[in-house]
């Protein structure tokens, strides 16, 4: 009998459904039957995009941001809190994945949903989790409280949440910078956050000169994208715009699901320090120019990128849309590149089947016998 898998991905942000619908059809490829849930209608019509049907758990858990993507920490709270101690709301989750559960090998929570934090945790389900997170993510959950409580409430949270998430069959820490996979032999599994294989790897038209623009959805704030549009036609430059939350927009796309294409041979890549650009940037070697705003995990992202010595240049929103602009024409001029050499596009496409072929390998056989590990 087919491995059975069921996939959750939150909808907060792309990246997890990006990753959702990599994953899925890489894991049916290799026999696997997948079932993906999201949280909410906008994540399940961004994901029958690319021909996954995914029913929405509920809607009701949701990180809250502002229209400049800077995360709003007092109605976070208030949201988790609402969707935890309501008992129509992640009591009734749990109930529906339930049934999940029974004709499930292997349950992925990507990333961090609370119904599987719990689920993950309790012996009953316990042995069938995996929970997936970028690396910066976890740690900006552990610390969510750090500064705006006590540093023993602030400890103890942080404490709670990693003996929860530790608690799962196996996790599966991911970063745009992690090499070949390692395990610790505790059921925690490092590896390269996976990336889209690009088509071609060949193309020579006006594309290549192009900038490739992706903002989340939580990206709506006009004088933002003024800004944007702004300084990147000071640097000279023509641009492949896409984000829902500009899609009213003239030259904007609400949604391209073949926009790993454009950015694997743009001039350089522009988008929220999210560990799916970064990842992308880095495997098809793409300068990226990181738009920066208050989101911490975004935050930690984007000092690992200078760590790691990976082209960029960041910019920060601060309501100023002609010294945003500036900003972003320097930033341009900067890492405006001569074409790229073939070899790296040949190379990039390479290390993203690898990235793909080590989480199919890794969830294949955790659902192969999760009672034993």
């Amino acid at each position: 009998m087919p491995p059975r898998i069921l996939y959750l991905a939150t909808a907060d942000a792309r990246g997890h459904l990006m990753r959702a619908q990599l994953l899925a059809h890489a894991l049916r490829a290799a026999g696997a039957q997948v079932q993906v849930l999201t949280t909410s209608d906008e994540g399940a019509r961004f994901l029958a995009g690319f021909g996954i049907d995914a029913p929405v758990l509920s809607p009701h858990y949701a990180v809250q941001f502002d229209a400049q993507q800077n995360m709003l920490r007092r109605e976070t709270d208030r949201n988790v809190a609402h969707y935890m101690f309501r008992p129509e709301r992640m009591l009734r989750d749990v109930w529906r994945l339930r049934a999940h559960f029974r004709d499930a090998d292997l349950v992925v929570n990507d990333s961090f949903h609370p119904a599987l934090l719990l689920m993950g945790w309790l012996p009953f389900w316990r042995r069938k989790v995996v929970h997936v997170y970028g690396a910066s993510l976890r740690r900006a959950l552990e610390t969510n409280f750090k500064g705006r409580m006590p540093d023993a409430v602030a400890k103890l949270f942080g404490g709670i949440v990693a003996w929860q998430i530790d608690r799962s069959l196996a996790r599966i820490e991911h970063d745009f910078a992690y090499g070949e996979p390692q395990h610790d032999g505790h059921g925690r599994h490092r590896l390269a956050t996976p990336v889209a294989v690009v088509d071609a790897v060949d193309r020579s038209d006006a594309a290549e000169h192009a900038v490739a623009v992706y903002l989340n959805p939580h990206f709506r704030d006009p004088a933002l994208a003024d800004g944007l549009e702004q300084g990147l036609a000071d640097a000279g430059l023509p641009a492949h715009f896409v984000g829902e939350g500009y899609a009213h927009r003239p030259h904007w796309h609400a949604r391209d699901e073949r926009w790993i294409e454009a950015a694997a041979h743009s001039a350089f890549i522009v988008s929220a320090p999210g560990m799916a650009a970064l990842s992308i940037a880095a495997v098809y070697r793409k300068p990226i120019l990181l738009l920066l705003t208050d989101q911490p995990e975004q935050a930690i992202n984007a000092g690992r990128a200078a760590q790691l010595g990976l082209a960029h240049r960041v910019v920060v929103w601060r309501g100023d849309a002609p010294k945003f602009a500036r900003a972003v024409a320097a930033a341009a001029s900067e890492l405006r590149a001569p074409p790229a050499d073939a070899s790296h596009a040949v190379e990039g496409r390479q290390a993203a089947i690898d990235r793909l072929q080590h989480w199919v390998a890794l969830l294949l056989r955790l659902a192969a016998a999760p009672a034993t590990r």
